[in-house]
């Protein structure tokens, strides 16, 4: 640092310690959970009452969307209350908004602990899909066979993709999940868990159209195999 010219503030420096504050989490000893501030703006988040705000707050539930698998489904009936032209009109506030505000508030203010992943240790990918959305956690098992989730996916099916089959939405729900984790799985052996056969399908009907071509392509670079979850 002196070479380059740089100072530190000694105020601001903490030693030695076991965790740290970083970026609005609280990470050390190989795991990592919301800091409490960001915990109590969550808490503190009034009822929306315009677009702008339901923004606000997605935006905030998002940022500790990789902490529970079903943040964006939950959010669902938040995110079909911003349709409309008029970005800051008032919205017709329902139940069905209020009891999705409250599920997110509990579901983030619950203390969720993630861990660190370990690229010694073959990585699990369980994949769900529903008529909403889709669901992924990636977790790793420990000596004691104990699993431990490393982050979780979610994604609220788009229109054209709720016409899918039962099968093929649990195909895009694997497809999501390997495409957005792939600076993890990347060279790696991990194992896919699904309450399905979709990917049997899929090697089966790859040739049907080209959606279903363009998803058995993009799997063959990953060295992977398929557990039934009962």
């Amino acid at each position: 640092m002196a070479g380059a010219k740089l100072t530190i503030e000694p105020s601001k420096c903490r030693f030695a310690q076991n965790h740290t504050k970083y970026l609005g989490h609280i990470v050390g000893s190989g795991v990592r959970t919301p800091a409490e501030a960001k915990i109590k703006a969550v808490v503190d988040f009034p009822n929306p009452t315009t677009k702008t705000q339901i923004r606000a707050f997605l935006g905030l539930a998002g940022y500790y969307a990789h902490y529970d698998k079903k943040i964006s489904v939950i959010a669902a009936p938040l995110t079909n209350a911003l349709k409309g032209k008029i970005k800051k009109e008032t919205i017709l506030w329902t139940e069905e908004c209020n009891r999705a505000f409250e599920e997110l508030n509990r579901k983030l203010t619950n203390q969720p602990v993630l861990y660190a992943p370990n690229y010694k240790q073959k990585f699990i990918i369980q994949t769900d899909a529903s008529d909403l959305g889709m669901e992924v956690v990636m977790s790793q098992r420990d000596s004691k066979n104990e699993g431990h989730p490393i982050l979780y996916l979610s994604k609220k099916f788009s229109d054209a993709e709720r016409k899918y089959s039962t099968t093929e939405r649990e195909c895009a729900c694997i497809i999501y999940a390997i495409k957005k984790l792939k600076y993890y799985l990347d060279g790696q052996k991990f194992t896919i868990e699904t309450d399905n056969y979709p990917l049997v399908w899929l090697k089966a009907n790859a040739g049907t159209n080209p959606r279903l071509m363009r998803w058995s392509l993009s799997l063959q670079p990953f060295k992977y195999k398929v557990v039934h979850r009962v």
